[in-house]
Order: structure tokens, then sequence, then C-alpha cells
């Protein structure tokens, strides 16, 4: 389609949690924005263009009957993208693969350094399992050794991709068998997509028998869907000392986050690892740029200049006589205060089930800005060259 032979005005419907959206996608026609999980058919009657993000489910009940020709996601997951139905219909389609990943990373470093702190056990020397090594799992990786940690890493796919082999016990290359990652890591991570047929079905992946299989007294993190883990199955783990910190900010049954479970985690958090306002912003440009591409368009907008300042540009602190996991975790928390989002959501946790998925969706709604590593400058007395280099291998100007 040309825009300039257009007979009317382009109408462009998008997800009211994607930041400059109404600038970027006002250069290409009319839009508007909606809150994403309340997006109706007839909100998209006559709509060209939809951008979303990952409230939204996107299938033939929403599209059936709608002008809609291009739908992107400003996520890097599309599982609540019926695909087949988009491509059946000729819709073109994109999401946003590794928008929030350095988000997410850093927020598992957050995690990992406040629980290490808050439970007095080290960091370095431990050994985490990183399951699924995408564009997310592996900045996670890469944090996790500037920590100190020992990385496992598996992901079927890729190892049948890089390495040529089937996954089994005896594959080789850089990807460890998952029975072996739970034999051995002290700590799991979740960040594989969620998929429900096939050889690498993660639905449920981690249940009865993966938690079973795990070193017993270990940390795990589910930041992938929240579907990956079955809840029983956790809950159990955790009250039989299998699991011994969880954190979790992706649930089963979301926006419906459940009281028991989040009664028992570590650290619980409404879906907003990659919330950072650099990985959701980054999202808006990516679905942007691929729908200017599919209009055939050069894009006229730009986020350069709409970048808000940092909220806290500079940190100093004593590292003299502290554990270096406290000093971390200190600059961390300034930052990044994880802690307050697990408040937050705890805050919420009354009322019936309908009240509980509203306070989860406002919270996602109204998170505040959230700026990564990269933006704040560290100043350290007495701090060790080893240190210092940690600093700068999380993100953080020294």
């Amino acid at each position: 389609m040309v825009v300039g032979n257009e007979t009317r005005r382009m109408k462009i419907v998008c997800d009211n949690n994607m930041p400059f959206a109404r600038e970027a996608f006002g250069t290409l026609g009319e839009v508007r924005v909606l809150d994403g999980r309340q997006i109706t058919p007839a909100d998209l009657r006559d709509a060209d263009l939809l951008a979303v993000r990952s409230t939204c489910l996107v299938n033939r009940e929403l599209l059936d009957g709608a002008a809609v020709r291009f739908v992107g996601t400003a996520t890097i997951g599309f599982d609540h993208f019926d695909v087949p139905y988009l491509e059946r219909r000729g819709i073109r389609w994109c999401c946003a693969p590794g928008c929030n990943a350095n988000s997410v990373a850093e927020y598992v470093t957050a995690a990992l350094l406040r629980l290490a702190v808050r439970h007095g056990f080290p960091l370095a020397g431990k050994t985490i399992g990183v399951v699924g090594v995408g564009n997310v799992g592996a900045l996670v990786a890469r944090q996790a050794e500037a920590l100190g940690l020992r990385v496992l890493r598996n992901d079927p796919p890729r190892q049948r991709r890089e390495c040529g082999a089937p996954g089994g016990e005896s594959a080789p290359g850089p990807f460890v068998p998952l029975r072996a990652v739970l034999a051995e890591a002290d700590v799991i991570t979740l960040h594989a997509p969620l998929t429900r047929a096939g050889p690498d079905a993660t639905w449920h992946m981690a249940d009865g028998a993966f938690f079973g299989r795990m070193k017993p007294g270990g940390v795990f993190l589910n930041t992938a869907r929240g579907a990956v883990a079955d809840t029983a199955a956790l809950l159990a783990a955790v009250a039989g000392g299998r699991v011994a910190h969880a954190v979790v900010d992706t649930w089963e049954g979301e926006p419906v986050c459940r009281r028991d479970l989040l009664d028992r985690v570590a650290l619980g958090t409404p879906h907003i690892a990659g919330h950072s306002f650099e990985g959701k912003a980054l999202g808006t440009v990516m679905v942007y740029r691929e729908a200017c591409r599919f209009l055939g368009v050069a894009p006229a907008w730009s986020p350069d200049r709409c970048w808000p300042s940092p909220r806290v540009p500079a940190v100093a602190a004593d590292a003299g006589g502290r554990p270096d996991e406290e000093v971390l975790d200190g600059i961390v928390r300034q930052v990044y205060d994880i802690e307050a989002d697990d408040r937050r959501l705890r805050a919420s946790r009354g009322g019936d089930a309908r009240e509980r998925a509203a306070a989860f969706d406002e919270l996602r709604r109204t998170y505040p800005v959230r700026r990564e590593f990269r933006f704040t400058r560290v100043t350290l007395r007495h701090a060790s060259p080893q240190l210092l280099r940690t600093i700068e291998r999380l993100g953080f100007l020294v």
C-alpha cells in the first residue's frame, strides 16, 4: 500500500503501555491509544495497523471482520499471537526480539544480589543454570559471569542449530543437557519462550519431575512466561525445601496472581522484568520501523531526543571493609530497587480475582520510569580492581 495514495487517513490502534506510540505511529496516520487487554473487534473494524504488548490476545476472535493488515507486538515473545491465523489471513506480523533483554538481565542481577545479601550466601563460586539462551538468556549469562557465577547453558534448539546435535545427554558443544543443569546448578533461571507443541515444548516444562531433579535448597527464577512453570509443582518444591528461594515475575493465569504462590516466593513482581524504560521504548521503535517497512515508507520519527534524564545519574559509595556483593547490592538498589516492586505487588493481593487482576494490570500500566545501569556513573572509594571490573561488566559507567 502506498500511503500517499490513501483515500482516507490511515487508522492505527496502539497499546497504551507502549512509550512514544502516539509520537511514532502518528507519523503514519490517526492513532487511537487503548488499554491492550481491553481492545475489542469494534475498535479494529476500520483500523489498518495494530501495535500491542503481551496483554492483547491477537486471534480470530479479535480480527475477524477487521481491516487490519499489519500487527506488531513490542515484546520479545509472541505467544499471544495466533500466528497460523495471521498468516492464513495474509496479515503481516512482527515482534521485537531482544528489545528488553538487557532489562531482564538487570532484573535477574538485582534479584540475585538482593537474595545473597538478605540470606547471607555468596554468589561467587556458585553455579547458575540458564534455561533458554536467546537474546535474554545470553545477557543473563554474561551478567552472572560478571558476578562470579559458573554458567551452565541449556538450549536444545540452539544446540541443534549450532552443534548439529540432537540435544541428548552426550551432545557436544557449549550447551549442557537439562538433567545435568538441574543436578549441578545452585540457581536455575528460565528464559525460554512459551510453546505447547513440538520437541521443545515448554508449557509446564518446570514440573514436578523438573523440581525433583534440582539440587536441593536452590534458587529458582521465572521471568519467561508464567506457564513455563507448573504453579502446583513450584509450590510443592518451595514447601518441601527443594527450592529455598523463588523469584517469580511471570505468573500462570495472568493478570490474576495466585496469592498462595505470592505468599511463598522470596520476590514477586507483576511481569515487569523487561519494563526498563529503554526496553519498552525499543519495542515501540522496532515495531514502528517494521510497520514503515511494510508500508514502504521511510521512518520519520526517532526517540533520540525523547529520553528522560536518568533518575540516578551518579552513585558514590565506600567499599572499604565490606563484601563485594554487599557493595554491588547497594549500588544496584539505588538504581533499581526490586523489593519496591515486590512490595507494590503484595500490597495489591487483597480482594477477589477480578480486583487482583485489575491491580496487576494497573501496576504494569503505571510502572515508574526505570533506567538501565548504563546511565549511572559509579564512584567508589577503597574498591579493589576486581570490584571495579565487575561494576563495569554489569553495565555501569565507572
